[in-house]
Parts: structure tokens; sequence; C-alpha cells
């Protein structure tokens, strides 16, 4: 083989290296570059393919020897010896699972975000991995959605916080180290938004709200380096995402300068025909290639497609060329040319201590307390003589990983059940009753199980919620409620004058209000991964305070969706006192409008738990709120601070929030907006000031005219424990008018 010796040379930059390679690429070569193929099963006909040039990155292929041979091939027997990128979807977590990523988000906790993706990168790195599918950072304000689970929940700036965590522990502080993998950003951009809550569906947004809610995070990642970008699977406006040449070109490459890799989802490229904007294969690859999808995962039109559309003059051999470019340059930055196979163990370990500990931290921290009366949590071990594990979730190591786990491995799980049992006493016995056989199990044969295990107990702990595969890609719900029968077996349980501490754990915000209004206690947990089991325990026996908080509004009744904290006021917006009630109407009264608001009838306009709610065990107080100015302008820094006091009994971590609302702009703007959290850790009778930063540039947004930028009006401010509370004070921001 012809191998090119010059692409190595130390004192050569990247983008001299890309060239140099660029140039002596056949057509051909090229677009083998930008076709990815799945390699979940190798047949020659694959590794012929890699032979010839014609494949530039692979997905699912995760034996480290088969990566290697294929590595091989590739770096010794094609032309050029170009090396594979080989992609996997490592999303929260690979051998070691971490909560589901709106599980990571509820921790509020960038650090331990960072780690979590480290972890998974470390290991997915052993088996050749280069590449994975994360973070998605669609905006999701839609609890029916399947990929919610998948998502970082409904606010802008806790996804891009969060989202920029997850993009540093993916790719460390070197990409091209054998223990990073590059991340990728998706879906780009919208998905969230879906029609109806159903997967691949219609977006309709705004270019308002596109711009000022759906894209925050994406610049966020982009601005901190993420090495690649996907595109969403639906279309925006009439326009599908994958020929969306405004937002690739314009928005992404032009205006943000974004240099790395875009990929299409899986076969998205063909479904162009199926969206009814391109009129066959042909015009489907070239619509995408030329809106600037960079790779085609699987489908293969552009294999087929691209040569023969530059040959025949409709296609410019420059868009190939740049597409192209940009796959080099991010194979580059991987450190693919220099080393290959750095990334690829002969013994992966899995599963290391450090991991797992990493892994119960963020479990723990991800765990929110709804509901706390009459001193239900803590439990306490001491005097305790039999404890009740009831419920489809206690004792279920593969469902407890949530979805999106390809790799993650149910034999390191440690489930409820299990770490109850070895973190008690041998003077407590524990009663297990399996309740249900799964959450969506409809037969009632083991409800006398668990209604004996919970009558010879001094309290029972029900775990419930949603099995693994009722949430995901292509897994949505109509009915948010509790699957199957699980209300009835609470009801059953509630029955036999024990105290039950429901514990509901699930993919997805769900209604359960029953439960909520008969319990005491109840934890919620959205499918907290490996160390699910310590972590329950550790928070429902009181080794730690729960700190765990909502990324996503919790609505009462499926029938208030879409319910997000940071809508928009309406001219008529709700309030208690302008509201009517379905049992106060008098049937057959004169049809009125007069002093009405924007609510249900049946379910008013609050939801049943508001953005970043969630209780410690301890109690804390807001106090004298103080601005280091009233009146700021443009360049200028406003401190805002409060007074935070634990008045409780209980060593606990408040996560305080400062909210904004622009009162008066050139379009409606949200009540109010996240701009900062800090999380406190304070001891009983403890106060801090906690102080916040916010820079004018934190108050622009992309205003009528398309520009972005700060306008000149009055604000108020919220330092708070969720978005529904908080104390508040007032501010002006003075914009010169040539500035504005």
């Amino acid at each position: 083989m012809n191998k090119i010796t010059s692409l190595t040379p130390e004192n050569d930059s990247i983008e001299e290296r890309v060239r140099d390679l660029l140039s002596q690429m056949t057509l051909e070569e090229k677009v083998g570059q930008m076709h990815q193929l799945d390699g979940t099963w190798v047949s020659e006909d694959l590794k012929w393919a890699v032979r010839q040039g014609s494949v530039g990155s692979l997905l699912n292929q995760t034996d480290p020897h088969m990566n290697r041979e294929l590595q091989r091939i590739a770096i010794e027997e094609s032309r050029l010896g170009i090396p594979l990128m080989i992609a996997r979807d490592v999303i929260h977590g690979y051998k070691t699972v971490f909560p589901l990523p709106i599980g990571q988000a509820a921790t509020w906790n960038p650090s331990l975000v960072e780690a979590g993706a480290r972890f998974a990168a470390e290991e997915a790195a052993q088996m050749g991995i280069s590449w994975t599918f994360a973070p998605m950072l669609d905006i999701s304000r839609d609890p029916r959605w399947g990929r919610i689970a998948e998502s970082l929940g409904e606010d802008p700036y806790l996804t891009g916080v969060i989202g920029v965590a997850m993009t540093k522990g993916f790719q460390g502080t070197d990409l091209a180290s054998p223990t990073s993998i590059a991340a990728c950003a998706k879906h780009f951009a919208g998905y969230g938004a879906s029609e109806g809550g159903r997967d691949y569906n219609t977006t309709n947004i705004p270019p308002n709200e596109l711009r000022n809610i759906y894209m925050i995070p994406f610049k966020e990642t982009v601005e901190a380096g993420i090495a690649t970008i996907m595109s969403s699977f639906s279309d925006v406006d009439g326009m599908p995402a994958h020929a969306h040449e405004g937002m690739i070109r314009g928005i992404l490459r032009e205006e943000w300068q974004f240099d790395g890799l875009h990929v299409s989802d899986w076969d998205a490229v063909r479904e162009l025909c199926t969206h009814g904007v391109a009129d066959g294969e042909r015009g489907a690859a070239k619509m995408a290639a030329e809106a600037g999808i960079n790779v085609e995962m699987v489908g293969g039109a552009y294999e087929r497609q691209l040569a023969g559309l530059v040959h025949g003059g409709s296609m410019d051999i420059e868009t190939i060329d740049d597409a192209v470019t940009n796959i080099l340059r991010t194979k580059f930055r991987l450190g693919l040319f220099d080393d290959p196979y750095a990334r690829i163990k002969e013994t992966p370990e899995f599963g290391s201590p450090e991991a797992l500990e990493a892994a119960k931290a963020a479990a723990t921290e991800s765990i929110v307390l709804l509901k706390n009366e009459m001193g239900a949590l803590p439990l306490k071990a001491d005097g305790l003589k039999s404890v009740a594990v009831i419920g489809p979730m206690a004792d279920a190591p593969a469902e407890q990983l949530g979805t999106w786990v390809f790799d993650g491995d149910p034999a390191l799980s440690v489930t409820p059940l299990q770490a109850i049992r070895d973190a008690l006493p041998e003077t407590v016995t524990v009663h297990h009753a399996q309740g249900l056989r799964n959450t969506i199990n409809r037969e009632t044969d083991l409800f006398d199980d668990a209604v004996a295990a919970a009558t010879r107990s001094d309290i029972a702990i029900l775990f419930i919620g949603e099995d693994a595969i009722l949430s995901g890609e292509a897994h949505c719900r109509a009915d948010i409620g509790l699957p199957g029968i699980q209300t009835e077996l609470f009801n059953k349980l509630i029955e036999t004058g024990t105290r039950i501490i429901p514990v509901i754990i699930a993919g997805r915000p769900l209604t359960f209000s029953e439960i909520a209004d008969q319990a005491d206690a109840l934890l919620f947990a959205f499918h907290p991964g490996t160390m699910t089991g310590p972590a329950l325990f550790d928070v429902l026996f009181g080794n730690v305070s729960p700190s765990g908080r909502l990324p996503v509004t919790f609505p009462t009744v499926v029938g208030q969706v879409p319910i997000y904290y940071n809508h928009k006021n309406t001219g008529r917006p709700a309030s208690p006192d302008k509201m009517a009630h379905i049992e106060e109407i008098e049937v057959g009264a004169p049809q009125t409008s007069l002093g009405m608001s924007s609510f249900y009838l049946d379910e008013g306009y609050k939801p049943r738990y508001p953005f970043g709610f969630g209780l410690t065990y301890s109690h804390f107080s807001y106090d004298h709120i103080a601005l280091s100015s009233g009146h700021i302008h443009a360049g200028e820094t406003l401190l805002a601070s409060a007074i935070i006091t634990n008045n409780g009994q209980a060593d606990a971590t408040e996560t305080v929030q400062l909210y904004i609302r622009d009162l008066v702009g050139s379009i409606t703007r949200p009540v109010r907006e996240l701009k900062g959290f800090k999380k406190v850790s304070l001891h009983p009778g403890e106060s801090a000031r906690v102080e916040f930063e916010l820079q004018t540039e934190d108050l622009a947004f992309y205003r009528r005219d398309k520009s972005f930028g700060c306008e000149t009006g009055h604000y108020h401010l919220w330092i708070g424990p969720n978005a529904q509370e908080g104390i508040w004070a007032e501010f002006w921001l003075d914009i010169p008018a040539q500035e504005g």
C-alpha cells in the first residue's frame, strides 16, 4: 500500500495535516469518510469496506479485540491508513451506570455530573470507543415524551450548565487522551418540543423560542469545545432538521464558528423522503450534505449517491471537502492518527471502587424528597425490629439502571433490598414481598404476601415506579400515571395500618396524587443506576439529608401538559383570586369570561411540584436579600445575596436558586428565568450569606429585530428554594440607545 508518510510530523498543525491528507484523497475515499456503518455484526463485507476506505466510522462494536482488528485493517490495509472512529451510545455510564441524565440534572451538581461522564469515558475507551452520542440537550417540557429521561430537564440554563459538565467529563482536559471520548450534543435543535410528546414528531417552534430556549444549551457546549453535533429527527417549522441549512450552516457554523463534526441520526438522511421534502434518496443525500450533515449514520445514501452527484455536476466538490475536513480534524484531535490503538485494553476493568463511589454520590444527590410529614423520615434503625421491603422495584437490578444502557452490567447493581439487608443490624428482620411481578403487571395474586409483610413489620417501604423499558426513545406515554395497578397495591398496604413510605423510581415525571395525598413521606428518583440501593438506604435512614431538586415541573394530571415554570405571563395571567371551579359553576348561568384568567376549571394552574422543588430533613429560611445597586448600566455586574439559615435539627444541603424577570421587553418575556444556583451545606442553627454575580450579558436575549442583547428596563429578582418561592428585590438596567 502507498502510505502517506507526511501525516505525523510533530511540527505540523492539525489544519496542515488535514489539508495534506485531503489533497491526496480520491472522491470515493472522501465519501467513505462520510459513511458510518453499524458494526454490531462484523462481516467480511464490512472488513472489505474498511479496507477500501469506504467507511469512516462504525458504531455499536464493543469487542476490544474486534475493534483492534478493524483499526488494524484501516491503518495497515487501506490506501491512506485513515483510522476509524468507533461510536457507542454511552449515555449515563458504561458498565458502571450513573443516574439517568434527568436524574443527574436533579443533583444540581455539575462536578458530580462531570465525574460520572469521566468514569463512563474511561470505561468505554478501554473497548476502543472514541465517540459517544451524549449529552442530549433537548429542552423537555412534556413528560409524555419518552426521551425526557435522556434530557437534562426543562430549563435552558440548567441544561447548559449540566451539559457542559457532561461534555468536560467525556472529553477530559485533552481529547487525544486514551481515556477521553468525543462528546456529541444532540439533537440540534428543538427535538424536545415534539408535538404531543410523540417521538420523531413535528416541532412547531417560533424563531424567538428556538433561539431563546432551545438553542441556548447547544451554544454553551459549542463554546465549551464539544467535538461533535447531531441533528434532530424532527422538522423545525416545516423543515426537517437534517436539511435545515439555516440552522446548521447559518447558526452553528457561521454564527457560532463550530468546526467539529456534524452527524446525522440513525438513517435520518433517507427519512427526508418520508418527511416529504426530498424526492428519492439522491435528493435526500444532496439536501443533507449541502445543509451541513458531515456523516450519515447508517442508511447508505451518501455512499451510494454523493460521488455521482459530484461527477454529474449536481454538487460542488467543496461541499464534500468541507465535510471531510471536519471529519479528519476531529480524528486528529482525538489522537487517532498518532495512536489508533491507545484506547484499547486487552483486559478491560469495570466497576472500580472509585467508579462505584462516584455512582453512589450521584445517585444520592439525585434523590428528591417530595413530602415529609409527622417525622416520617428519616427512619431510625435504633429500636426498629422489622421492616417490610415491598414492590416491583425493590429488587430489580436491571430495571434500576434505566433506559439507554446497552452495556450496563446488572451484576454490579446493588438493589434497595440488598442494601437494606446489608446495612441494617442483624436484630432487624427484613420481610420482602414483591407485590407485583413488574410495574405494568395487573395481577393481584402477590398482594396477600405484600399485605402480610407490611402487617408484621414496624414500617414498610414500597418501591414502585416504571420499568426501564417504559421510557426512552420511542417509548412515549399518553397516560403518565403509575402504570399497572401499583396504586391499588399502595391502597391495600395503607389498610394494614403500618406506616408506608413510597419510593418512586421512574424515567419521567409521573402523576401520583392519590399516593402523595395519603403518604406521610414520599421519595422520587429518576432510575439512579448501579448504586440505587446504597443511595436510597442512606437517604431513608438519615445517613445523609436528601438534596435533589426537580429539573422539570411535575403536573398534577396529564391534562396540564405542557406545564413549565418559565412560561409567558399572557394578557390574563392566572391567580388565586381569578379562578372559578367546576363545583362552583351554576348550570344554566349566563356564559361570561369577564374576570377569568388562564387556568383549568378542574385543575387550576399550579403544578403538583414546581421546577427546582425538593425538601431536606431540615428547614431553611431566606432573609435579608440585598443588591449591590438598584440601578446598573451596560457592562456592570450586579451582586445579589440573601442570608440562608438552617432552622432545623439536622445537617442539610440547600440548593439556593436565583431567578429574574424582565418586566417589559420588545417581545414577551418569561415570568421567571433561572440565572444561577449554589448548593450550601449548613449545620443546625448556622447561617450563611449566599451571593450571586449577575452580569448584564446574563440578561440578554434575541429581541424583536432578531439581534442579541439587553434592553433598558425594570427587573425583578428572586432568591429562593424553587421556581415558585423566594424573597425578591428589584433593579433597573440602563442600556445606552446606541448599544440597545
